[in-house]
């Protein structure tokens, strides 16, 4: 089936928090981590209307999937989760399907024309009728699209049921008013909507009263942060992050989705100087061609990269850079990429992921000449990645007898714990495996401190230091 074809998505199950007669729900979570919060607030608002959620679908009598469809491989997996979870309306307690989120948001009144065994579609603008939605509204297909740019972004601190502590999501914003060619965001999302930091603040201060140790910043555009809010008084990340960083000495804060043209001096100050705030910098580049980049929509070129990231690490050494990229785009030429290839072995990115152009018809890019051929985009992504696994490795290696302090996440097995340093973003990075010789067992939820022993391509080994 091929309707929808369009950032490999992960799922996330919302966990099982205990069965009860009649009113089950199941949310599964597809894309990035919006989505997640997304989610979040929904199984808020439904928890407080009287549902359980549980694990399994084959227990719920509603089921609900927030898509995503940012490029064909996500689409390609919300279509497949759909059909996949409408088997339990046949086999299974559930009686009404629901789909929220991007992919009804991108493809309007069409996802219900295809997809018939959904009974209800909301868009990116209707989260708040998710309650509403899985207690019946009438119609077969019904497809709710309100305007996104209508979302409501303050209400007293936005309400969420969290099962990912000792972490959890912070969105601070929503929406881009950027005009990449290549993305779809703009149209899915509307334009960008700080929230006020009042309300961030009030959301952070019960996170952290929960037990969430990392609070992770996110947004379309996390560093154009405040842009749009002047009154009562104009507001940008550096000061939020000072706010956020003043709310308790024990936790950590980090910032994802950044821009390499909004970040200013101002917010790399701010994350030199302030503990807490971890000199984590995500700053998606997508290429370092300038021709590419002219064509992407992105208004800086190769030489404003170096200049950028050689500004962080003099002023902050320990800096960790994490960057993404696109290869494969309409007029990539093998000068282009091999110009890729050089910068990102000059930079050394600590993290770096790559994704092969995605091209649709509702994008900007899909009219450009010179489209590059599936089997070489594929062919830069695999040497694209092999280049950094190498990279990835010989820093890893440097890490090697070092002691750092280790979020504890889990324990997936007797004696064996995992969790992640300070430079080891949640689901995008490696993780560090944990065993306790000699020492008492950690504490899921707690900082330990380990002493790195081993390191692989991605992901670090250590113990519990003496």
């Amino acid at each position: 089936m091929v309707l929808f074809r369009c950032c490999g998505s992960r799922r996330v199950n919302t966990g099982l928090y205990g069965l009860s007669i009649g009113k089950k729900i199941h949310i599964v979570t597809l894309g990035c981590s919006r989505n997640q919060v997304d989610s979040e607030v929904m199984a808020d608002g439904l928890k407080h209307a009287g549902w359980t959620l549980v694990e399994r679908p084959e227990n719920a009598n509603v089921i609900v999937v927030n898509t995503c469809s940012f490029i064909e491989s996500a689409a390609d997996e919300s279509i497949d989760t759909i059909l996949a979870l409408a088997e339990f309306k046949h086999n299974g307690s559930c009686r009404r399907l629901i789909v929220t989120g991007c992919l009804p948001e991108r493809y309007r009144e069409a996802t219900g024309a295809v997809l018939s065994e959904v009974d209800i579609f909301l868009g990116t603008g209707a989260y708040d009728r998710i309650v509403e939605a899985v207690e019946g509204i009438p119609g077969s297909g019904s497809c709710l699209l309100p305007d996104p740019d209508a979302i409501p972004m303050s209400g007293g601190g936005q309400k969420r049921f969290i099962d990912r502590v000792p972490s959890a999501y912070l969105k601070i914003a929503e929406g881009c008013n950027r005009s990449c060619t290549y993305c779809i965001i703009p149209k899915l999302r509307g334009r960008q909507k700080s929230r006020p930091s009042d309300d961030i603040l009030m959301e952070a201060k019960t996170m952290i009263d929960a037990g969430v140790k990392e609070l992770v910043l996110v947004a379309q555009e996390s560093t154009h942060y405040g842009a749009d809010r002047s009154q009562p008084q104009p507001e940008n990340l550096a000061d939020l992050l000072k706010s956020l960083a003043r709310l308790s000495n024990r936790i950590w804060i980090r910032v994802l989705y950044g821009h390499p043209e909004s970040i200013n001096a101002d917010i790399i100050e701010t994350i030199a100087e302030t503990p807490g705030l971890l000199p984590y910098f995500d700053l998606p580049i997508q290429h370092s061609s300038d021709q590419v980049l002219k064509k992407m929509g992105r208004r800086y070129g190769a030489r404003d990269l170096l200049d950028l990231f050689g500004r962080i690490r003099s002023q902050i050494p320990e800096a960790v850079l994490r960057t993404t990229i696109i290869t494969g785009f309409p007029g990539e030429t093998e000068h282009d990429f091999n110009q890729l290839m050089g910068f990102i072995q000059e930079i050394r990115f600590d993290h770096l992921g790559v994704f092969t152009y995605s091209d649709a018809e509702d994008l900007s890019s899909h009219r450009l000449p010179d489209p590059v051929s599936a089997d070489v985009a594929q062919e830069r992504y695999d040497l694209l990645m092999a280049l950094q696994m190498d990279i990835s490795r010989e820093i890893n290696q440097h890490h090697i007898g070092e002691k750092t302090d280790v979020l504890v996440e889990e324990m997936p097995e007797d004696g064996l714990w995992v969790g992640r340093t300070a430079f080891q973003a949640p689901e995008v990075d490696g993780i560090t495996y944990i065993r306790a010789k000699n020492s008492p067992n950690p504490a899921v939820g707690n900082f330990i401190n380990v002493k790195i022993i081993d390191a692989m391509e991605y992901d670090l080994i250590g113990q519990i230091s003496d």
